[in-house]
């Protein structure tokens, strides 16, 4: 047996522009960090002949080109991980469409494990590398490249999108004591709401792609923030860290009217006026998780405990997407 898992990640600053429609034009940027929530990817062979797969549905298939799930079909067809005889199951710590990265964290998981189980090693850029081929090249989704970096790399990384599709990583330079001031200040609480990331970021592609000044110029402005964010993480200015957070959600959300909702709104400014300093909505938006920088976390959780929205209590993930057995 073979397990492997990948962390899932939150967004701290220039989310949205490590699409292609973005970059390709402007060059992205971004600081994502690694959570210590995962998706797990498990492989046995089977007794039996055929592809066993079980996910949130159970497929049994002799030819891998019956097999509906996507991810799954495209990296089995290549030469090098092509195996006749095997089971695949998944688990997660989290329900996908929450805003977490589930997506590429999966895939993530699931080379790690095909490659373990065909004895081989594959390096981090080469893993996200490959994950983004099989997303964006073969199955055409409207997604960028960040969630295959940080759940590959793990840590709280910062990453430089080329114009030419090469992606540069580089771990965030805070301080041991800051880091762990910004880990206990973050808190993430489920809206209750979920979503496909990609029935947003098709509609910013689309309108990335036209040459849209408006979200070309939103997408600028987000990009800075982010270079703004890295500075003042690098210098422990954690407080106006927290207000580049508003500021941030304030531009995403003209970006789409699927963004956020009367609920998610209101929630947010409960947030602002019940100790929290900054927040956001973590992920491509419309659903998911709220994640505040919080003064005062028990008034904050009290408040959010009022308005009937859970708390997702994490650390920070350090390494990356693994083979935890094999």
């Amino acid at each position: 047996m073979i397990i492997s898992r990948s962390p899932l990640r939150i967004t701290l600053g220039g989310g949205g522009t490590d699409l292609p429609s973005y970059y390709k034009k402007k060059e992205g940027f971004l600081i994502s960090a690694a959570i210590n929530k995962y998706v797990y990817v498990t492989i046995i062979k089977p007794f039996a002949e055929g592809i066993y797969i079980k996910y949130s549905k159970i497929e049994k298939v002799k030819k891998i080109s019956r097999i509906h799930h996507p991810i799954i079909r495209e990296l089995l067809r290549l030469e090098k991980l092509k195996i006749p005889q095997i089971e695949i199951t998944t688990l997660t710590d989290i329900p996908s469409g929450t805003g977490l990265g589930s997506s590429g964290s999966f895939t993530t998981a699931l080379i790690k494990s095909l490659y373990a189980h065909n004895k081989k090693l594959i390096h981090p850029q080469e893993l996200a590398e490959l994950a983004c081929h099989i997303e964006i090249d073969c199955l055409k989704e409207p997604i960028g490249k960040q969630d295959q970096y940080i759940a590959s790399y793990g840590g709280v990384t910062c990453f430089t999108f080329k114009k030419n599709g090469k992606v540069i990583a580089k771990p965030l330079k805070i301080s041991p004591h800051k880091l762990t001031e910004l880990e206990d200040n973050l808190l993430l609480f489920f809206t209750g709401y979920s979503r496909k990331a990609g029935h947003i970021l098709k509609e910013q592609d689309t309108k990335t792609k036209k040459d849209e000044g408006k979200m070309t110029d939103n997408l600028n402005f987000v990009k800075r923030l982010g270079f703004k964010s890295r500075k003042l993480l690098e210098t422990g200015k954690l407080s106006q860290f927290a207000d580049l957070m508003n500021e941030h959600w304030e531009f995403k959300q003209s970006r789409s009217k699927k963004m956020s909702n009367k609920n998610i709104s209101k929630w947010y400014y409960d947030g602002l006026k019940n100790g929290a300093t900054g927040g956001k909505l973590v992920g491509a938006g419309g659903g998911g998780f709220l994640m505040f920088y919080a003064n005062d976390k028990e008034k904050l959780r009290k408040k959010m405990f009022q308005n009937g929205l859970e708390e997702m209590r994490f650390n920070f993930d350090f390494q990356g997407t693994q083979t935890i057995l094999s």
